[in-house]
């Protein structure tokens, strides 16, 4: 069960990452800039240098997760992408900026539906990452480790 689950979630999430891409891609990198630096978190050489790159980096962590190569390297790579993304949009959403969130190209304005929805990504991702490195998932006698009470400290 928790082997279909990180195979399904991982290819959702390639998909999103190889589509976010191509709606990056198939426009100049200036449009893509002008949403980044509507955000104002970072200096005009960065904006310039994030629009440029992001959309390969999306595109390779996209194909990598859809074919599962290098998912020790992959997963957590998504998973921190993912927390800088969901960061940057709950600021933008806090100060009421009504940016658009350049998450899929150009007209998508930062709201509670896409923090929703990258909420839900990132924690796909996470779920990912943690079967990644813990195929099994918690078993259940791990499950009673958790929960079973300790006195170490002799309290």
């Amino acid at each position: 069960m928790t082997r279909k689950l990180a195979i399904s979630l991982r290819i959702l999430l390639g998909a999103v990452f190889i589509y976010a891409a191509y709606t990056k891609l198939r426009e100049s990198w200036l449009v893509f800039a002008m949403s980044i630096d509507a955000y104002q978190l970072l200096p005009s050489w960065a904006v310039f240098t994030v629009a440029r790159t992001l959309p390969w980096v999306e595109l390779i962590l996209g194909l990598l997760l859809v074919t599962g190569r290098f998912m020790r390297y992959t997963a957590p790579a998504v998973t921190v992408v993912l927390i800088g993304f969901y960061a940057a949009m709950l600021r933008a959403y806090h100060f009421g900026t009504g940016i658009d969130c350049g998450c899929f190209g150009v007209g998508e304005a930062v709201s509670a539906i896409t923090l929703t929805r990258d909420g839900i990504l990132l924690g796909s991702s996470l779920i990912v990452t943690f079967l990644t490195f813990n195929p099994e998932g918690l078993r259940r006698n791990q499950v009673g480790a958790l929960t079973h009470k300790t006195n170490v400290s002799g309290w």
